[in-house]
Formats: C-alpha cells, sequence, structure tokens
C-alpha cells in the first residue's frame, strides 16, 4: 500500500470528523451567538471547503498553492468567530468556530514539508487564534496558549513522522529490488557457470597446449571469462540516485588475464556523465599499454575514494615512456593520450600526472573531485 496516499486519506478522515464536530457546536450553539445568520454561513464556508479538500487531495496530494489557499480559508473561518460570538462568550473560553478543524491546514503542511513547514503553519494559525481572544475578548487564556501548544505539537510529530513514513517505504521498495536482483543474478551466474564460463575455461586450456594462432584465440577467451566471472560475482547494489552512476561496474568491463582491477566494496557513485567520461579514459589508457607495452603486458587498475574526489590508478609492467616521447607524439598529431586521457579528465576539472621511468613502466592517476 502506498504510504503517502494512506496518510492523506487519514487527513481527509480527521478533516471530515473535525468539520461534523463544528456543525454539532454551531447547531447547539446558534441561538447564543451575536449573528446567528453568520455562524450558518461559516459552517457552509467549512463544509464546502472539505468537500472540495477531500476531493483534491485525494487526487494526488496538496501542492504548495492549495495548501496555501487552504490555510487562508481556515484562518479566514477563525476570525470569523469574532464577529459572529459575542465577547462574553469569548472571554468566558468558548471554542471558535472552526474548533479542530483549523488544525488540518497544519498537518496539511506538514505533509508536505515536514517538521519546519508543519510549525511554521501551526503558528500562522495558532497566533491569530491568541489575537482573537485579546481583541474580542479583552484577555488571553491559557486555553487559547494550550491550544498553540498542541499545535505546535501537531505539526511538529505529523510532519517528522509522515516523512519517516515516507523514507521507510522508499527503503523497502529499494530492498525488494535489490533482493530481486540479486536473485536473477545467482540465477545467471548458475546458468553461465554450467554453459558459457566452462566453454571459455576450456578453450583456453586447449588454446595454450595447440599453440600459434590457438593460443591467441585461447588467450581472448581466457580475457572473457576473466571479464564475465567479474561481472556476474559483483554484488547487486542498491538502485542508484537519479544522475549518479556506479564507476565499479563500467570498470569492470576491462578486466582481463592481463589486467586487474581493484575497487571499494561499496559504491564509488559519481554523476553519469562523469562516471562514463572517467571509465573512457581508463580505457584508452590501459588500450596504450595494449599498444605500446606488447600483449605479454599486465597492468592494474586501483579505484581510491575519499568522499571528495576519486581517483583512478593505472599502472603497468611495460618499458616505460621514454624522455620527450609525450612532445613528440602531440607534435607528429598524435594525441590518443593527450586527448582521451587528458582532454577528458580536464573537461571534468581533474588533474592526470603520469610516472615513468625507463624499464620500470608507467603510473597515470587519474584524480576527478565530486561536485559540491
Amino acid at each position: 500500500m502506498n504510504v503517502e496516499a494512506a496518510l492523506w486519506r487519514a487527513l481527509a478522515a480527521f478533516r471530515i470528523v473535525a468539520c461534523v464536530y463544528a456543525a454539532v457546536l454551531v447547531v447547539s450553539n446558534h441561538q447564543s451567538y451575536l449573528h446567528p445568520a453568520g455562524g450558518w454561513a461559516v459552517l457552509a464556508v467549512m463544509v464546502l471547503w472539505t468537500a472540495f479538500t477531500v476531493r483534491a487531495y485525494a487526487d494526488g496530494g496538496a501542492g504548495p498553492v492549495l495548501a496555501g489557499l487552504d490555510l487562508a480559508v481556515c484562518v479566514a473561518c477563525l476570525l470569523a468567530t469574532g464577529l459572529v460570538e459575542t465577547q462574553q462568550h469569548l472571554a468566558e473560553g468558548r471554542p471558535n468556530l472552526t474548533v479542530s478543524w483549523v488544525a488540518t491546514p497544519v498537518m496539511v503542511w506538514a505533509l508536505l514539508g515536514g517538521i519546519r513547514w508543519g510549525a511554521a503553519a501551526a503558528v500562522l494559525v495558532g497566533v491569530p487564534d491568541m489575537l482573537l481572544r485579546w481583541l474580542y475578548g479583552g484577555e488571553f487564556q491559557q486555553t487559547t496558549v494550550n491550544g498553540l501548544v498542541l499545535l505546535l505539537m501537531a505539526g511538529v510529530v505529523i510532519g517528522y513522522l509522515g516523512r519517516l513514513a515516507l523514507y521507510s517505504q522508499e527503503r523497502l521498495a529499494r530492498a525488494v529490488e535489490l533482493e530481486t536482483a540479486t536473485r536473477e543474478r545467482e540465477r545467471l551466474a548458475r546458468d553461465l557457470h554450467d554453459s558459457v564460463l566452462q566453454v571459455l575455461a576450456l578453450v583456453r586450456r586447449r588454446g595454450a597446449e595447440l599453440g600459434g594462432e590457438a593460443a591467441e584465440l585461447g588467450r581472448l577467451a581466457g580475457e572473457q571469462e576473466v571479464a564475465l566471472r567479474a561481472l556476474i560475482s559483483r554484488p547487486a547494489g542498491e538502485p542508484e540516485p537519479a544522475g549518479e552512476n556506479d564507476l565499479r561496474p563500467l570498470l569492470d568491463r576491462y578486466a582481463s588475464s592481463s589486467v586487474q582491477i581493484a575497487a571499494p566494496a561499496t559504491p564509488v557513485r559519481l554523476p553519469g556523465r562523469a562516471a562514463a567520461e572517467l571509465a573512457a579514459a581508463v580505457g584508452a589508457a590501459l588500450d596504450n599499454v595494449s599498444r605500446h607495452c606488447g600483449r605479454d603486458a599486465r597492468a592494474w587498475v586501483l579505484v581510491e575514494d575519499d568522499g571528495e574526489t576519486v581517483t583512478v590508478s593505472v599502472r603497468d609492467d611495460g618499458p616505460g615512456i621514454p624522455e620527450g616521447r609525450l612532445e613528440a607524439a602531440e607534435r607528429d598529431g598524435r594525441l590518443g593520450l593527450a586527448q582521451s586521457v587528458k582532454g577528458r579528465i580536464r573537461d571534468l576539472g581533474g588533474t592526470v600526472e603520469i610516472s615513468s621511468s625507463p624499464g620500470e613502466g608507467t603510473e597515470l592517476e587519474l584524480v576527478v573531485p565530486r561536485p559540491r
């Protein structure tokens, strides 16, 4: 059941019951009013507004405009008490015409905006009630102060519980999705292990035994086996917040027998474009390793997340970059590293540091800041 819809239905029920109670008091006391016709007029407005808001809120809750209008109508009916009731009755502490019905906009604001909105609405309703008693009754009364306190408590409590209920519903939905995704991943892992992975492992072993071109096919099969195992062994994560992606699955596709990926156990979330560009830069760096260091070169990718920045280090055991090689490549128009790696990271506001020594391999450190 939708928790939010249930909350609005409960509010509609409270409004109807409060309107019925106010009608009973008007019927019982109308003969003692200063202007009985005014009492009936206020009651008619309350009944019509109750019918309208119950229908309007049932269509999906209140918006800020409707909630503000709701507050204005309720306060207007409250202040109309000064024109209908006698000063003596107000001084004696007789309830205003709206009684508890005037608390409904406080609850509406609390459900819409939480504790702060609920407390603000309580003040906007409670202060006019106190001023009514002072202007028409001649003095503040303890019951009126108590009413303001009760309104504040209602706004705060309902605002808190409403937000808590919506958060709990969201977390439950995420848990159900996570459980479903995990079960599906486990089912696929079993099927793949019994079929595809075994075939790839067989091709890898037989290719190594036969040598020649078959060895190359075996090596490729081994890389795909490693990548597929990494894909199905990654625990299913929670649904990503809107506009964000987990960097780890994007990097897992580069894993192979010659490329090892080391990443945190928790999601490394970045805005969608930043995650895609950073993963593409890592792919370009690994392509350079394969192209310039030979097929037997190995590479290691390390992902670090300190909250403020995400750092990806790409290290290989190749021969290293000779001094002046990068500058010469840029002059010759070969901009693979300059554009595919440095250009992407620069556009994200990050930095690239290259450490290389002849015979000792090369390490690229890609640092991307998180947007504030």
